[in-house]
C-alpha cells in the first residue's frame, strides 16, 4: 500500500530546543514504522533549516522526490508551548515556504500512483497550496482529511469544503464541538454529532480521539470505542499524528476495526509519554504496553 501525505513540514521550536514536526510529516514517518510506503507533497524554504530538514527526511527512509524548494519563503517554525499538563499550544509563522507548495509533476504522479493521500486544514491557510490540494484531490483514489484547527488559520468555509472532500475524517473531540458550533449541528451526545456530521460531510467514516479518553471509530456504519490507555504524559506534540497513521495504516491493511483503533490509541498513548512527535517503538514495546493496560 502507498499513501501520499500533502502539507506542512516545519520545526517544533521548544523553550530549549528543536525538533522536526508538522503533522503530516509525522504522519508520514509512522506510516512508513507501520510498513506502508509513505511520501510527502510539501516545500521548504532554501536556508539552513530546509537543508536540515531534508537530511532528517532523507535519513529516516522518505523520498525527498517530491519536497520543493523555495527561495522567497523561509522554512516553516511553530513555537510550541507546554502546560503544566504537557498539553502543547503553537504559535504558526506565515508565510512559509508550506504555503506555496505547486502542483508540480512529481506531485501529481505521486498520488496517482497512490492508493490515498492524507491532508489537513492547516496546509489550506493559503491559495496557492489550497489551490494545488484541491486539483490532487481530483486524482486522489482515497481522501483523508486529518482536520488540524489552529485559529486564525481557517474558516467554515474551508473546513466544509475539506471534509465534503473527505472519504474518511480525523478529528478531536475539541475539534468536533466547534464543527457543529459553525455548522449549527444542535446533537449532544457523541454518536449523534458523528452521524450529523456524516450526512451534512456525505463522509461515512469518522473517528473523534479524546485525549486519554481514547476515541470513537465510525467505520462501515458501525461504531467502535476505546477508551484510552493510562500514560504520564510528557508532551502531547504528534500524538493525534501518530494515531492516525496507525489506524489509516492498519484500516488499509484489513486489520479489523476494533484491533485497529486499540492499537492505534496505544500507539498515540505511548507518543504522549515520550518527548518530541516521532518517537520509535519496537513491536514488543507496542505489546508489552498494550497487555499492561
Amino acid at each position: 500500500m502507498r499513501i501520499s501525505c500533502f502539507g506542512e513540514v516545519l520545526w517544533d521550536i521548544f523553550p530549549h530546543h528543536k525538533k522536526v514536526g508538522g503533522a503530516p510529516l509525522n504522519v508520514a514517518l509512522r506510516l512508513k514504522t507501520m510498513g506502508m510506503d509513505s511520501s510527502i507533497i510539501t516545500r521548504v524554504g532554501v536556508d539552513d533549516l530546509g537543508h536540515d530538514l531534508i537530511t532528517y527526511i532523507d535519513k529516516q527512509g522518505l523520498s525527498s522526490e517530491t519536497i520543493q524548494k523555495d527561495y522567497q519563503h523561509h522554512t516553516g517554525e511553530v513555537l510550541v508551548s507546554l502546560d503544566s499538563q504537557g498539553t502543547a499550544s503553537y504559535e504558526i509563522s506565515r508565510p512559509v515556504a508550506w504555503d506555496f507548495i505547486d502542483n508540480t509533476e512529481k506531485a501529481l504522479m505521486d498520488v496517482k500512483t497512490s492508493d490515498a493521500i492524507i491532508y489537513g486544514s492547516l496546509a489550506a491557510r493559503n491559495e496557492v497550496s489550497r489551490n494545488t490540494l484541491f486539483e490532487l484531490l481530483d486524482e486522489a483514489k482515497f481522501k483523508i482529511l486529518d482536520v488540524n484547527l489552529r485559529p486564525p488559520h481557517y474558516n467554515s468555509e474551508l473546513l466544509s469544503e475539506l471534509m465534503k472532500r473527505a472519504d474518511f475524517i480525523k478529528l478531536n473531540d475539541e475539534e468536533l464541538d466547534n464543527i457543529c458550533s459553525y455548522f449549527k449541528i444542535k446533537e449532544i451526545t457523541l454518536e449523534d454529532q458523528i452521524n450529523a456530521l456524516v450526512t451534512y460531510t456525505d463522509t461515512v467514516q469518522i473517528c473523534v480521539t479524546k485525549g486519554g479518553k481514547g476515541a470513537t471509530l465510525f467505520y462501515k456504519d458501525s461504531f467502535y470505542y476505546n477508551s484510552g490507555y493510562t500514560i504520564k504524559v510528557i508532551d502531547t506534540v504528534g500524538a493525534g499524528d501518530s494515531f492516525l497513521g496507525t489506524l489509516i495504516s492498519k484500516l488499509l491493511q484489513g486489520s479489523e476495526p476494533q484491533l485497529a483503533l486499540d492499537y492505534a490509541s496505544a500507539i498515540g498513548a505511548m507518543v504522549a509519554g515520550s518527548a518530541g512527535a516521532n518517537p520509535v517503538f519496537t513491536d514488543n514495546e507496542i505489546h508489552d504496553f498494550i497487555s499492561q493496560q
